[in-house]
């Protein structure tokens, strides 16, 4: 149960705060939203208030805002035989429409920001300590089969003197695969042990490389933060995500990532059922960096999201004209079969998953 319950908790927030964007920008620039839904139809209940109808729909895997005057997901054209209107979405320039477009990504973003923060200033900032000390040690992986125990000082490493952690890491990232012998000393007696880094992925002064690791991570101190410092760390780790999701998609695009490491809802659910286990904290720090995600997913310019919009809106301004109705529609076709084939790909990557057990 709180499986489901989490994955409703993330989806809700997330799905809220990007449509809110849109429907805040379009508001803000005499947009008319014809439609502001939760889920995508069919539809539970609608309650129509002023101009705009408010849906809760029964598939929770996004959601959209319905505005007047542009072609969408839903492929509606009853508005296209009568001349442009003040408060329809074609009738702006092209400034308003990028605007409109790029709200949702911008609140997600905005959202990770805040969630980051709050978490800062609620818990502290993690100071790590410079000695190569263990401050725990990871299940499953060598150091614990080695016997590495938490307070443990490594004192060398294939006979090198260790002085510091980050000695310590960048020789086993170096040592992949190769057997390492690492000397330490637990309670004023010396032991060494054997042992065989695993190669992981992992960030590496902002890239991501595959190195050696051990399962070990180091001992630290919290820091309270004030306010401006909380949010100064929102802003950091913010674009620490990005940044890491760049690299990741990156990846996934030149083939140095299979395809089969993409996971959907089935994985976003298990990942925030596992969070939510751990606490509210955990669970919205994944919230966070998943709004990350999202944010980068629906700026790329792919017909059918924010980003293909932008596209079409600026190409619009630069010629200074409007494409053509079947252009417009056909270009959305074009991004409805990319996003079904996305969708499709990812939830036969998690249903393998989920039977492998993975």
């Amino acid at each position: 149960m709180i499986y489901i319950i989490s994955t409703i908790i993330v989806l809700g927030i997330l799905v809220f705060v990007h449509e809110f964007g849109h429907f805040l920008a379009a508001k803000a620039t005499g947009i008319r939203v014809e439609t502001f839904s939760l889920g995508f139809p069919p539809k539970i209940v609608c309650k129509k208030w002023g101009e705009t109808e408010y849906c809760l729909s029964w598939i929770p895997l996004g959601g959209y805002v319905k505005l007047s005057g542009m072609i969408d997901e839903s492929m509606d054209e009853s508005w296209t035989t009568a001349e442009p209107q003040p408060w329809e979405y074609r009738a702006k320039p092209g400034w308003v429409k990028v605007l409109v477009s790029s709200a949702g990504v911008l609140m997600n973003l905005f959202l990770a920001v805040i969630i980051f923060s709050v978490l800062t200033f609620q818990n502290g900032i993690a100071v790590p300590s410079e000695e190569p000390v263990i401050g725990e040690v990871m299940s499953g992986m060598p150091a614990e089969s080695a016997g590495l125990q938490k307070g443990d000082r490594i004192l060398s490493i294939n006979g090198n003197p260790i002085d510091t952690w980050e000695e310590m890491t960048v020789q086993i990232q170096a040592l992949a695969e190769e057997e390492t012998r690492i000397e330490l000393i637990r309670k004023n007696e010396i032991f060494q042990v054997t042992l065989t880094p695993v190669p992981q992925q992992s960030v590496v002064d902002g890239d991501i490389k595959t190195v050696g690791m051990i399962g070990i991570s180091a001992d630290y101190s919290i820091r309270q933060a004030g306010m401006f410092e909380s949010v100064k760390y929102g802003f950091r780790n913010t674009g620490y995500w990005l940044n890491l999701t760049v690299k990741s998609l990156g990846m996934v695009i030149t083939g140095k990532e299979s395809l089969k490491n993409i996971g959907g809802p089935i994985m976003i659910a298990q990942l925030a059922g596992e969070s939510a286990k751990t606490g509210a904290g955990a669970l919205f720090g994944f919230i966070a960096i998943i709004s990350v995600n999202l944010a980068l997913i629906n700026i790329l310019p792919i017909p059918a999201l924010d980003g293909g919009h932008i596209v079409v809106a600026v190409t619009e301004s630069i010629l200074r004209r409007e494409l053509r109705l079947k252009t417009k529609i056909r270009i959305q076709q074009v991004g409805m079969a990319i996003l079904f084939t996305l969708i499709a790909l990812v939830l036969v990557n998690d249903i393998f998953r989920l039977f492998n057990g993975s």
